[in-house]
């Protein structure tokens, strides 16, 4: 069974919608609202074979994600501050944190994948969809 290319439109759409960096909510309120929307999209086609086409969208949602908390830091000397607490160089930091590059280019670039990764937006409460995936497959066998 294939997820038809509408149903991928929609879940992208609605997945956009929520990380839009205009959008005010915090990000616990943001992961929250991503959670059940994943979480409810995966139930609903859990018998599809989905899962490098749902490993791009999540690869494509966590740089939206760093780009919503890039630009909740604002200011060039809050952005500083921000890289330098995640553990980058000071002359680093400052360089990024005044870049000319547009905050999409920079929420793809190695300076925020490396520092805001993963693990770090787990702590926070992100889940990624794989792990819905996964855990719906094996409670269905």
């Amino acid at each position: 069974m294939v997820v038809s290319k509408s149903s991928w439109n929609t879940f992208k759409r609605d997945l956009k919608r929520l990380t839009k960096k205009t959008k005010p909510m915090s990000l616990k309120e943001r992961l929250d609202k991503i959670t059940q929307v994943c979480r409810g999209w995966v139930n609903n086609y859990r018998l599809t074979n989905s899962y490098t086409k749902l490993k791009k969208v999540d690869e494509w949602l966590r740089n939206r994600l760093r780009y919503c908390i890039r630009h909740d830091w604002k200011k060039p000397e809050r952005k500083r501050k921000n890289l330098i607490r995640l553990g980058i160089k000071y002359g680093q930091a400052y360089a990024w944190s005044r870049t000319r590059m547009g905050g999409w280019a920079v929420a793809q670039s190695p300076i925020l994948g490396t520092t805001i990764t993963i693990s770090r937006l787990k702590r926070k409460g992100y889940v990624p969809m794989i792990a819905y995936l996964n855990k719906q497959q094996t409670s269905i066998w």
